[in-house]
Parts: structure tokens; C-alpha cells; sequence
């Protein structure tokens, strides 16, 4: 699980090509670059399951779960995208740096962590949707904090 996440810094990459690329406000960068890549995420992971898997007679849980962790989901790549934006600014301030550099190597590791975190504590499914979500919380009001700091400050 480690190496897979580390395979993600490629995606932040192409995350980052993505808004420097295009031209805008930062905002709206993030806003796009985020929702195209949930959007993919999505449909390439979880779109095809629920489709067929909740159109039957039969209710599960599990497409429930599927749904909340999709909207967990959206709200890490809308924080995400604008860490990678924060990081890559000309103008970031110094001491702006470390919080970021955290938040993004949080960003990039949180499913290492949360593997890891569900391994050692031996939670439910229900539970881990939990922590994902207050750990998904904290990065993203972090994020939204550094972001609103940085946008005033200039």
C-alpha cells in the first residue's frame, strides 16, 4: 500500500500540469483540476459497481458506503487540489512552507494511513468510513485555512 501511494505524487504531478497550464484564477483551477479528477475517479472506480450492484433486488450496505466515501472522496481531491496549488506558488510565503509540505504529504498518504490505521485498530467498515471522514475534515479545514490565509495576505 505504501508504493501505491507513492505512485500518487505521479498524479500530482499531472494535477499540477493541469492548473499551471490553464489559464485563470487560482480558485477556479482548483475547482476544475478537483472536480475532473473525482469526476474520472468515479466513474472509473465506483460508477460501474453501483450501477449494477444496487439495481438489484437486494439492498446492501455497501453501495451506501459507496456513496458516502465518493463525497469523502471529493472533498480530499477539492482539498488536495489546492495544496498542490499552494504548493507550487511563487509567492508562497516562508513560513506558509511547512504546514503545506505537511498537508501535502498527508494528502499523497492518507490511504497508507488509514490502511494502516484500520489494520492496527481492527475497525468496521462503518468506523473506518468515520475516521476517513474527520481525517478528510481535518486536512481540508487545514487546507482551507492556509488558503484563505494566503489568498488575504496578498
Amino acid at each position: 500500500e505504501f508504493m501505491k501511494t507513492t505512485v500518487d505524487l505521479a498524479d500530482l504531478l499531472g494535477l499540477h500540469l493541469v492548473m499551471s497550464r490553464n489559464a485563470g484564477k487560482g480558485e477556479y483551477k482548483i475547482m476544475v483540476a478537483a472536480m475532473g479528477w473525482a469526476t474520472a475517479e468515479l466513474v472509473m472506480s465506483r460508477c460501474i459497481p453501483l450501477w449494477v450492484g444496487a439495481r438489484g433486488i437486494e439492498f446492501d450496505w455497501k453501495y451506501i458506503q459507496m456513496s458516502f466515501d465518493s463525497n469523502i472522496s471529493l472533498v480530499h481531491y477539492i482539498a488536495m487540489a489546492a495544496v498542490v496549488w499552494m504548493f507550487t506558488r511563487y509567492d508562497l510565503p516562508k513560513s506558509f512552507r511547512l504546514p503545506v509540505t505537511v498537508l501535502l504529504g498527508l494528502c499523497v498518504y492518507k490511504a497508507f494511513l488509514m490502511e494502516l490505521f484500520v489494520h492496527v485498530f481492527v475497525l468496521g467498515s462503518w468506523t473506518a468510513l468515520l475516521v476517513k471522514a474527520v481525517l478528510t475534515g481535518a486536512i481540508s479545514l487545514c487546507s482551507l485555512f492556509l488558503f484563505v490565509s494566503l489568498v488575504h495576505s496578498n
